[in-house]
């Protein structure tokens, strides 16, 4: 298979690439995503709200910007995933570690939400 014919197709969505933009900088923002993705800041604010609507990718502002938070528990939408969760994948392709390096627990949760961390650290 020549080169060319390999960049016509990915085995990752659109879907996925924009979950793994969200793993590597919770903090990421839309036209980031679209810059790396290729794709429309428009397209890239659907497919965040897709992940959203479908509970993989909580969002919480901070200030003028938004944080995502994965839901790493949840299970795959595919049902040849056999059980996996989004985490198992995750943990696959860049790791489960939080922005502190802290590792994230199976819940998706990383020690409280924004607002709890603020709180504590003030």
């Amino acid at each position: 298979m020549s080169a060319v014919n390999m960049a016509e197709w990915s085995f990752l969505t659109n879907h996925a690439k924009a979950l793994l933009c969200i793993a590597n900088d919770p903090g990421v923002r839309l036209r980031d995503i679209a810059a790396m993705l290729g794709i429309t800041e428009r397209s890239a604010f659907a497919i965040v709200n897709d992940l959203a609507a479908a509970g993989y990718v909580v969002k919480e502002r901070e200030g003028r910007r938004n944080r995502y938070e994965i839901q790493h528990h949840l299970p795959l939408r595919e049902e040849t995933s056999r059980e996996r969760t989004i985490g198992d994948v995750l943990d696959v392709l860049v790791g489960t570690t939080g922005g502190d390096g802290d590792r994230v627990r199976r819940s998706g949760r990383k020690r409280g939400t924004a607002a709890e961390r603020r709180a504590v650290s003030r």
